[in-house]
């Protein structure tokens, strides 16, 4: 009795606990052992899956007009404001303040364009990307069934590379079925 008094009352708590972990341990070791697990890296499939580069191509050929519109205007919004300044000291005041409400004007115009461009953009890739995710889902799923595992991870913090089926997903992918 005496030996229990000069433990510390926190120490016991985590011997009690320890003992717990390693109760709850020994019968899952056995069930470890028959347990298959796998893991994905979502994003080398957005960036190596042939359906992730065929959709950044789409996205490239219908933004490319609006892009090269928004370059044209701040472009030209630049030749007028170096042009302002250039002519300014040979100016009226009544003509520089009316270019230079214009370049503000094109400024305000040049900005919203930009603006709505991204917007349009990112959900457009939001949207192209949502639908590469959901087949490469597809994929990993019939993988795990056909190769009969039990568990699939798309985050980790680390994975072994003898866990890592993204290989074998792009594949999938690539192949004649997920071309479509």
């Amino acid at each position: 009795m005496l030996l229990f008094k000069s433990i510390p009352l926190v120490s016991m708590a985590v011997m009690a606990i320890g003992v717990g972990f390693a109760a709850a341990l020994a019968p899952g070791e056995a069930f470890a052992a028959n347990f298959k697990i796998g893991f994905v890296s979502t994003e080398r499939i957005l960036r190596d899956a042939g359906p992730a580069k065929a959709a950044q191509k789409k996205l490239e050929t219908e933004f490319a007009k609006r892009e090269k519109e928004v370059q044209d205007l701040a472009a030209r919004l630049r030749g007028i404001s170096e042009k302002l300044e250039r002519d300014a000291p040979v100016m009226s005041e009544a003509e520089r303040g009316k270019r230079q409400r214009e370049i503000t004007d094109m400024e305000r115009d040049l900005q919203r364009r930009q603006r709505e461009f991204r917007e349009d953009l990112n959900q457009r890739r939001n949207e192209e990307l949502a639908a590469v995710v959901e087949r490469a889902n597809r994929a990993i799923k019939q993988i795990a069934e056909a190769e009969k595992y039990d568990i699939i991870f798309q985050e980790a913090v680390y994975a072994s590379p003898g866990i890592d089926i993204t290989e074998k997903v792009i594949r999938a992918l690539n192949g004649p079925a997920g071309t479509k």
